[in-house]
């Protein structure tokens, strides 16, 4: 089957060169196909002709007996057809084996939120005399009034946050440069972080342009945000397994609960299909069921 894996190292390319997908989503996509490609060799398998929609089916059926998700299993058919489509694009193959493949039903799981009296214990929770407790204030600060991503907050650098104007810019998935506000809470605590902690960090002679970094004056890290944002979780009480998404998600709740428009929210998510950001309505209405449940005297 050398033919399928040119194929593949072809088609990943085409991922990060013409759809300039993110390192981490091209990795799920070479992770799922490498599996399938195996699978297929170990049938019998030895072109891409032989491949039909049972070959397919069959190893989807062996995905299922290994216990993976329903989920993963439809991002494996995600992944296996756009190959497929691909392989017919560029014809290295005529036909496209996965054209009446069906999604497994996928169930919908609202997202985990803190609710506002959460958010507030949490960004009380460090410091603020001490420059780490200004830093991680100005982190916590930015990530719930800005929704970004983990992985957008540590890529800031110091020319990306436009604290006298009120905006952010950040580059999302694919590179995608998107403008956010930053809220009054956001402004305040960037400006202190700016003036007396960071430069506690970072010597001006390194001329270092990371917005956060850590105590020794490099970029903050994923993993050094998820260990700042678990020890003030535990120290405010809350028993939420908190991550920066869920912060994320919080901010993106508290906006269309308090009436926000939908398409604003996406714009500032960076949700390319609003279809996304809609599950963000479906916990709102669930939030305010709980509300109606828990105090109305004949719920």
């Amino acid at each position: 089957m050398k033919d399928i894996r040119f194929a593949l190292e072809d088609y990943l390319h085409f991922l990060k060169i013409e759809r300039q997908l993110s390192v981490n989503t091209i990795s799920s996509y070479k992770r799922d196909l490498t599996d399938y490609i195996s699978k297929m060799e170990s049938d019998g398998l030895q072109s891409i002709s032989q491949i039909d929609r049972n070959s397919i089916l069959n190893h989807l059926h062996r995905l299922k007996e290994e216990g993976k998700s329903s989920r993963t299993i439809a991002r494996n058919i995600s992944s296996i057809r756009s190959f497929h489509q691909f392989m017919l694009r560029e014809k290295v193959s005529t036909e496209d084996p996965t054209v009446h493949l069906e999604m497994p039903k996928l169930e919908q799981k609202l997202p985990l939120v803190l609710s506002v009296s959460e958010v507030d214990k949490l960004i009380a929770m460090p410091e603020g005399l001490k420059p780490q407790g200004k830093r991680d204030i100005a982190l916590l600060e930015v990530l719930y009034g800005t929704g970004m991503r983990v992985s957008e907050l540590i890529g800031l650098n110091m020319d990306d946050v436009h604290i006298s104007m009120g905006f952010v810019r950040v580059f999302g998935k694919g590179g995608k440069e998107r403008i956010i506000p930053l809220g009054g809470g956001a402004m305040k605590a960037c400006t202190t972080y700016l003036k007396d902690a960071r430069p506690k960090f970072v010597a001006k002679e390194k001329g270092a342009e990371a917005f956060f970094v850590n105590m020794r004056g490099k970029r903050l890290t994923r993993q050094g945000c998820w260990k700042i944002l678990k020890g003030y979780a535990i120290k405010a009480g809350i028993h939420k397994e908190l991550t920066p998404h869920i912060l994320r998600h919080s901010f993106a709740t508290h906006l269309i609960e308090n009436g926000a428009d939908i398409r604003a929210v996406q714009e500032m998510l960076g949700h390319a299909d609003i279809s996304t950001t809609q599950i963000y309505t479906h916990v709102s209405k669930s939030r305010l069921k709980d509300v109606y449940v828990k105090f109305h005297p004949r719920a």
